[in-house]
This record gives structure tokens, C-alpha cells and sequence, in this order.
């Protein structure tokens, strides 16, 4: 097999080398403390243009494109919000008004693009709204009897907490509507190359956005929209202008240089390190809960660990093991919450497995319970984030419309969107999540 090509890598290093006088942007001209400006260009002849790209950065996401399986792949280097706002906006265009149905886990860029794109959401929900892996049958049933149907449906997995839905259910009930799938996968790059790829779009969805550099060796902000061979063929033509529509007109070639370096590892034995990590860590989750650990999710590259069961607040668990030069991705209350790679060195994972089989197992903690229902929407997340807002103690809220939706509970569920109606049992969720002021509508 030939080796994959790193255009955008190799003209930026070229450059680099080249003794050019640089008289365009950046201000630093190549040159500074940090030893990398000399990398850092912009789009200069031969370095191609990100959003009207038919050279080098074409060549690149071509790469990606063949890699994935996709109809089109296409370089974010703002993350995965870019990719949302610009999944919703391309669905927007060929769908027209309406609504998106979207479980409750959604991303804050998400509820951003809403309001921009003056789209209305219905959340669905299981009978916890905390829950979102929602299965085939409760979306089946809501399509069916929906009397308008949703210009899409959005849902998130995996989710923070390790949280996996069976995509490839929900994309027969959705092709069996007629209705678009969109999937935030941004914890989910990797899925493609377990031993049964997993990946949203070989699993149906029409389109998904990914951030490389959660799960794979990109540098912060490499993301990726996936659209599907399966998709309507406008989404493919229109990509660029969407992505266009809400990015810097001034992306940044390090990390383009990151993505376009990521697919030359991708495609030289990444599978295989995947599956051998993967086997290893699976290990260390047993060992963890022979030990009196509860895990909860199906995310492969992940550790979430039931802090409560264990005796301790998932807080407390990441203080201790920040001790011992540790440094956990999120933890709460209630969780505590680990991601690895393949890129964490032997002695990490050796002293991650050391440092918490020492934690002595303490009497379980019992959690709060919240009877808790979602809010009623009371006007359009545009109207309430495009309102006047003053700012409330919390204590003083009740009856109030939100004027934002900065309110997660566990992770990326928010407690109270903005235009909803806030309640009795949303101010105690909030304040057990440690929130004392909220912003309302005047």
C-alpha cells in the first residue's frame, strides 16, 4: 500500500525552510519566541484557500474523504461547532422552516446555530430527560405521530459521559420517514476504525461532524463534516459556502498541517494500535471494577467512573489523582470522567491504574434524587437570546423565563434552555449543580 500523501504538511514545511520574505500576514513574519511561527502562514499562492479549495487542501480532504467513505469530507479548524452550525444550516437550506427534533445532550453550538438559523427544536426525551440514548422505537413512534414531520433529526453520541446510541436503528426509522439523520459524533472519530466500524456514517446518517482532536492526534480545533454518499447531493455542493458562512475568513495552517499529517497516520496501521489499545483498557475496567468501581458507558476510549458509588464525589476522586500528576478530562458531583488513546505512554496508563486502585473504597454516597420534568417553552430560543436580560440570584428566578442556556447537568444537559420557563425543580438542579445566579429575560 502506498504511502498516504500530506500535501498541506509538506508545502507548509517547504515554506518554513525557504528563506521567503514574508510580506503578508502573520504579524510575526515567521519569527518569534515560540520556535513554531515559521509554520504558522496563511493562505499565501500554492497554500491553497480552505473554502474555495482546489489545490493542495482539495487534495487533502480527498484524503480524509476515502478514508471515511464519504461523498465529501471537509477540514473544520473551529472545532466540531463549526461543523453543527453548518450541518443545520445546510439542512435548513434544502428543507426550508421548521423544526429540528434533538434529544436533550445537545452542544451549546448547537442551540447557538438555532437561534441564528431561527429554528425551532422539539427535545426528545426518554422518561428521564437525563437520559438521552434514545432508541428506535421511541423515535418511531414520535415520527409517527407527528402530525409535521422535522427537517431533521440531531442526536449526540457519544456523549460526554461515554453514552453511545444505536445509530444504525435510528437511520432505518429516519430513511423510513424520509427524514435527515445528523449525528454530533465530535467524541467519535475514532469509531471508524474499531475492529466493526462503528462510525455514524457507515451506520446510516446522512451527515456528522468529528472532532479530530479529542480522540486522534490533531491539534486543538481539527474537526471534520462528514456528509454520506447516501445524502441529498445539494449538501455536498453546498458544504463549502456553509462552512464559509460562519468560519474565519483566516484559518489557521498549523492546524490544517495537524489534519492533513492525521491522515497519513490514520492510514498506516492506526487500526491496528487502535485495536490493541483498546484490548489493553478494556483490561483496566475490569481490574476497576473487580476493585469496587462502577463504570457507566460504552465509549471505548473512555473511563467514567460512578464517583458516588465509590464513596467519594467524582471532585474529589480528580483532586486526588491530580495529586499524583493526573489529570482527568471533566468531573462533577456525581462522575469522574477519563479519556486516553493510544497516545498515552505505557508509564501513564501504569500510573493511572496505580493510582487509583490505592484509592480505598469509602461507603457509598447517596445522590440527590430530582423529580424533574422539562421546562415549557414559553417563546423561540432566538426571541429569548435576542432579548434584554438582567441577571437573577437564583432563589428569585422562579417563573421567569431563561435568557440562556449555560445550565448542564451532568454534562452537556442542559438544565433549562433559553425561552423555557424556569421552575421550582429546575432551581434545585441548578443549585445542586452549584449555579447561584441565572440570566433572564427583562
Amino acid at each position: 500500500m502506498n504511502k498516504m500523501k500530506t500535501p498541506i504538511f509538506d508545502f507548509v514545511s517547504a515554506y518554513a525552510e525557504s528563506n521567503s520574505a514574508r510580506l503578508h500576514m502573520p504579524g510575526h513574519k515567521g519569527n518569534g519566541p515560540l520556535g513554531f511561527e515559521k509554520y504558522d502562514i496563511t493562505e499565501i499562492s500554492g497554500a491553497d484557500a480552505l473554502f474555495l479549495s482546489d489545490g493542495i487542501i482539495r487534495e487533502s480532504e480527498d484524503n480524509l474523504s476515502s478514508i471515511f467513505d464519504t461523498a465529501r469530507s471537509l477540514y473544520s479548524c473551529e472545532g466540531s461547532s463549526l461543523c453543527v452550525r453548518s450541518m443545520l444550516y445546510l439542512v435548513r437550506l434544502i428543507k426550508g422552516e421548521g423544526y429540528v427534533l434533538a434529544t436533550r445532550n445537545a452542544h451549546s453550538s448547537f442551540i447557538s446555530a438555532l437561534a441564528l438559523l431561527d429554528l425551532d427544536v422539539k427535545w426528545l426525551c426518554a422518561d428521564d430527560y437525563r437520559k438521552c440514548q434514545i432508541d428506535s422505537d421511541t423515535l418511531d413512534a414520535y415520527l409517527n405521530g407527528a402530525s409535521k414531520k422535522p427537517i431533521c433529526v440531531y442526536v449526540t453520541s457519544p456523549d460526554y459521559l461515554g453514552g453511545i446510541c444505536d445509530i444504525a436503528s435510528l437511520a432505518k426509522v429516519c430513511e423510513g420517514h424520509g427524514v435527515l439523520l445528523l449525528v454530533d459524533n465530535a467524541h467519535g472519530a475514532y469509531l471508524k476504525f474499531l475492529e466493526k466500524d462503528s462510525h455514524p456514517i457507515a451506520l446510516g446518517a446522512h451527515m456528522c461532524c468529528d472532532s479530530a482532536h479529542k480522540t486522534l492526534p490533531t491539534l486543538t480545533g481539527g474537526a471534520y463534516l462528514h456528509i454520506s454518499k447516501n445524502a441529498p447531493s445539494e449538501l455536498v455542493s453546498r458544504a463549502k459556502d456553509a462552512m464559509a458562512l460562519f468560519a474565519s475568513t483566516s484559518p489557521s495552517y498549523l492546524i490544517l498541517a495537524s489534519l492533513d499529517k492525521t491522515n497519513e497516520y490514520l492510514s498506516d496501521g492506526y487500526k491496528a494500535r487502535l485495536g490493541a489499545f483498546v484490548t489493553r483498557l478494556n483490561a483496566l475496567k475490569e481490574r476497576l471494577a473487580k476493585n469496587g468501581y462502577t463504570l457507566c458507558g460504552e465509549d471505548q476510549l473512555k473511563i467514567v467512573i460512578k464517583a458516588n458509588d465509590y464513596g467519594y464525589t467524582g471532585t474529589a476522586l480528580a483532586s486526588i489523582l491530580e495529586q499524583d500528576g493526573i489529570f482527568p478530562e471533566m468531573s462533577d458531583y456525581e462522575n469522574l470522567v477519563l479519556m486516553l488513546t493510544p497516545e498515552n505512554t505505557d508509564e501513564e496508563f501504569s500510573r493511572l491504574e496505580g493510582a487509583l486502585l490505592k484509592i480505598p473504597q469509602k461507603q457509598k454516597i447517596s445522590a440527590p434524587v430530582f423529580d424533574f420534568a422539562l421546562p415549557s417553552a414559553k417563546m423561540s430560543i432566538r426571541e429569548a437570546l435576542f432579548s434584554q436580560r438582567e441577571t437573577l440570584d437564583i432563589e428569585n428566578a422562579l417563573g421567569r423565563i431563561s435568557a440562556s442556556s449555560n445550565f448542564f447537568c451532568p454534562p452537556a444537559i442542559s438544565i433549562v434552555v433559553a425561552g423555557e420557563e424556569i421552575t421550582s425543580e429546575a432551581i434545585k438542579l441548578m443549585k445542586h449543580c452549584g449555579y447561584t445566579k441565572i440570566s433572564v429575560v427583562k
